[in-house]
């Protein structure tokens, strides 16, 4: 009999707090343009510099985790949240506010590193990575609640990302120490396969981000200035926003690959750009909620198949590396980029633009996909002729987790290689089984 699956939950309470920071995102800005003596552009800007700090974690520890250990450097991180969320939330003075934000913005980063790195060597990696994304999203979605009922300041959220690195702490104590080299870190440096597609994916991977999170640094201001609704009625539609995106992560799951990469990547944005537009002209209620719902409803789906497709262009896993990369640099400039214009242009505006851009890109990133639809969505997935799933055997078995190419359509080229041995002679004739007649 097979093994019960258990679910790594020291790992799922890392990814957490990891991930926390930027689920908090528009409380955080919020708090910040009315608590102290910022303007929204510069709260925005405090917020972007707090998850560029946490990209640039990602950019430095990635190919460090395994000489570091995996446990120093998770209770490093971790330590660095509590400490740099945990001043931010004390002080009132803007430089230590900010100084805090961006340490903690590292430490968060160099969580999310270490739980990224143990979960893509677990057997079952969905089953790890689907339990942090629910986790996380139910802990924001509780402090949305919670938030607007314990009184004004700038602390609380900070606060609340502060104290849940501290609650994850001892559990890091159930992490591996080190962490083992898979058998493809020890190959040679070979030359990235599918250059053009990978580069082209990245650079419309750090555009698309960028609006995602444009939106999402100043959703709370938009429920706030132009929606007219009070504090904890936007708590409520993000909480309901965060819950609708679960549904959307399980639908992921659950549509597979019936309709390949290239209809939800390309349709799905055209459908997130409508959201953005809806969300960011909203004047009451009912429009800010249907589009934030919505919005967040698409946004995990989308992104699984982008995920799954910049996997599927290296078996080695060094395009999902860099376009993730490139993804959170687009993330880090959101809050800003969301500021600026909503700013110059209002937020209609800023919701066209961002809009359009994303309609734009939805392009080149459907171009990719159907250029690379032949590749199996997942590592490990045996497909047949029309894109569904087989079988998963990498997790199961324990074999490489590269990808294993469509049946009927093999990915390597064969290379005929000749071997020099000497002619067999002719044979002229044969007589009964066994017995040869030269």
């Amino acid at each position: 009999m097979f093994a019960p699956r258990t679910t790594p939950w020291p790992l799922v309470a890392l990814f957490t707090a990891g991930y926390l920071a930027p689920y908090l995102l528009p409380t955080t800005v919020g708090r910040l343009d009315s608590d102290l003596p910022l303007s929204a552009t510069q709260a925005g800007a405090v917020g972007s510099a707090l998850l560029l700090s946490s990209a640039a974690a990602g950019f430095v520890l990635a190919s460090r985790v395994e000489r570091i250990g995996a446990r120093t450097l998770a209770r490093l991180g971790l330590a660095l949240a509590l400490l740099g969320y945990g001043g931010a939330a004390l002080s009132t003075a803007v430089p230590a506010v900010v100084a805090g934000a961006v340490v903690g913005g590292f430490g968060s980063g160099t969580a999310t590193t270490v739980a990224a790195t143990l979960i893509a060597g677990q057997r079952d990696p969905h089953r790890a990575s689907t339990a942090g994304l629910l986790t996380v999203s139910a802990l924001a979605g509780a402090v949305y609640l919670t938030v607007p009922h314990l009184g004004p300041g700038h602390g609380l959220p900070l606060a609340a990302i502060a104290l849940t690195a501290l609650a994850v702490w001892p559990l890091t104590g159930r992490l591996p120490a080190a962490v083992p080299a898979t058998p493809t870190a020890r190959h040679g440096k070979a030359r990235l396969p599918h250059a053009r597609s990978g580069l082209l994916l990245a650079a419309a991977m750090v555009c698309w981000s960028l609006a995602q999170n444009s939106l999402w640094g100043v959703s709370g201001r938009i429920g706030l200035e132009q929606a007219h609704l009070g504090e904890a009625t936007v708590g409520v539609v993000f909480a309901v926003a965060l819950g609708a995106g679960l549904t959307g992560v399980l639908a992921a799951g659950a549509l597979g690959a019936r309709l390949g990469r290239a209809i939800p990547i390309g349709g799905g944005t055209v459908l997130i750009a409508v959201c953005i537009a809806l969300s960011a002209s909203a004047t009451d209620l009912g429009s800010f909620a249907a589009g934030e719902i919505a919005w967040n409803t698409l946004y995990p789906v989308v992104l699984s198949y982008l995920i799954g497709l910049a996997a599927s262009l290296d078996p080695r896993g060094r395009w999902a590396v860099l376009v993730g990369s490139a993804s959170s640099l687009g993330t880090a400039a959101g809050p800003l980029t969301g500021s600026v214009l909503s700013a110059q242009a209002g937020f209609p505006v800023m919701g066209a633009v961002l809009g359009a851009g994303l309609l734009v890109i939805a392009l080149p990133m459907t171009a990719v996909a159907l250029h690379t639809g032949g590749r199996p969505l997942l590592p490990g997935a045996i497909r047949r002729r029309g894109g569904h799933p087989a079988a998963l055997v990498a997790a199961a078995t324990g074999t490489p987790t590269g990808a294993i190419p469509e049946i009927g359509a093999p990915e390597q080229p064969v290379v005929e290689i000749p071997v020099e041995t000497p002619a067999i002679p002719a044979q002229r004739a044969y007589d009964k089984a066994g017995s040869e007649v030269f």
